[in-house]
């Protein structure tokens, strides 16, 4: 089992065709994704190749979810029309809709987010890595991964990872596999203000999910959703959490390199934070190094 997505998951990358989305596409189809279709804006019927893949590029999402069966897509979209890019997304249907852009304007995403509601659509992100379920066998390749994220660090296993910072969950996920501990799904859902998937919308799932028998949460000031999260980890959680607050030392008001990561009116902090953590029984790792060990010792 896994979250939000499988090796058998169909993904389609809107903006294949750009620089950056183009780079990702070949590594997803190094790692073993399901890459099954392309997007852009009046390209569609040339093709993208790699290394033997053939993956067709189509006009539209809708076109592409028509032809090829996608589920799911990576958003590599300039800032100006990633919302809209989005959107096309939830009106084709798409289960779920990673969104690695950075720099989408607030106002945009509120939009976006109104016009979601009661869409069957998940969105992850925007300004995240993505999400990762590791493949089977050697190096877990096989697996899906929509994003940015390094491939190779991942390894199957039982502990589910989420967190706002890319960095950390990078970092999380190197320290599990480095001790021989594997990984159902990691899912960065990003640093901006306005996103689409909360720490408590992917607990929940973790909690749901047989595989997963523990939980690294990372979190960092700015918001409330740590503490949310902590809050329903406290009267439902049946499974070792271990967590982690960045931005401890930052000064109030100081808007750091997530768009989200602002303590403003006293709420946010780092302190705040790390109190709910501990009130809610979960184990508290004192600096980045110590995420792995900090679950480790719990489960």
């Amino acid at each position: 089992m896994s979250i939000l997505v499988t090796p058998q998951t169909k993904v389609l990358i809107q903006g294949i065709t750009g620089a950056f989305g183009a780079r990702h596409a070949q590594l997803s189809l190094e790692y073993g994704t399901q890459v099954v279709a392309g997007v852009t804006p009046g390209k569609g019927g040339q093709v993208f190749e790699h290394k033997g893949a053939k993956v067709p590029i189509f006009d539209t999402v809708a076109d592409a979810v028509k032809q090829t069966g996608a589920t799911a897509s990576a958003v590599f979209v300039p800032p100006p029309f990633a919302a809209d890019a989005i959107l096309e997304g939830v009106d084709a249907g798409l289960d779920l809709v990673v969104a690695i852009t950075e720099g989408i304007p607030v106002n945009d995403m509120v939009r976006a987010k109104r016009a979601m509601q009661g869409a069957r659509t998940r969105l992850i992100g925007p300004n995240c890595p993505g999400v990762v379920t590791p493949g089977e066998g050697q190096d877990s390749h096989g697996g899906c991964r929509i994003g940015i994220a390094p491939g190779y660090i991942h390894k199957r296993g039982p502990v589910g990872v989420v967190s706002r910072s890319g960095t950390l969950t990078y970092e999380a996920v190197y320290q599990l596999t480095v001790r021989g501990v594997g990984q159902s799904t990691c899912v960065g859902i990003g640093g901006d203000p306005v996103n689409g998937t909360s720490h408590l919308d992917v607990i929940q799932l973790f909690m749901a999910d047989p595989e997963t028998k523990g939980i690294i949460m990372i979190g960092e000031i700015g918001g409330s959703a740590e503490e949310e999260a902590a809050e329903w980890i406290a009267k439902h959680g049946t499974k070792p959490v271990a967590g982690f607050i960045a931005g401890a030392t930052a000064p109030p008001g100081r808007r750091m390199g997530h768009a989200g990561a602002i303590v403003s009116g006293g709420k946010g902090t780092a302190a705040a934070k790390i109190a709910a953590f501990k009130a809610a029984g979960i184990g508290i790792a004192a600096t980045p190094s110590d995420m792995a060990d900090a679950l480790l010792k719990m489960m």
